[in-house]
């Protein structure tokens, strides 16, 4: 929790201008969004908003991963990151 407290004071610090989120669209290359099902700090959600507002991109959710790529899913990311 106190992570969290301190991770959320230091990024309500950044100076979001532009704000990336609305540049999204302007994405034109072909893209695939890794999210860890088991982030506590950022929930699948948010790896889904960011596949929907990117033209043609394509969300692969890592079971069993949190806010890291475990060694054990480096095949599923590399097939997807080929296949994009």
């Amino acid at each position: 929790m106190q992570m969290a407290n301190h991770l959320g004071m230091v990024f309500s610090k950044l100076d979001c201008t532009p704000r990336w989120r609305e540049r999204l669209p302007e994405i034109a290359l072909p893209t695939v969004v890794l999210h860890g099902r088991r982030d506590v700090f950022f929930p699948v959600g948010n790896g889904e908003a960011l596949a929907r507002e990117i033209p043609g991109a394509r969300l692969v959710v890592l079971e069993d991963a949190a806010s890291a790529i475990p060694d054990a899913a480096a095949e599923e990311v590399a097939a997807a990151m080929l296949s994009a």
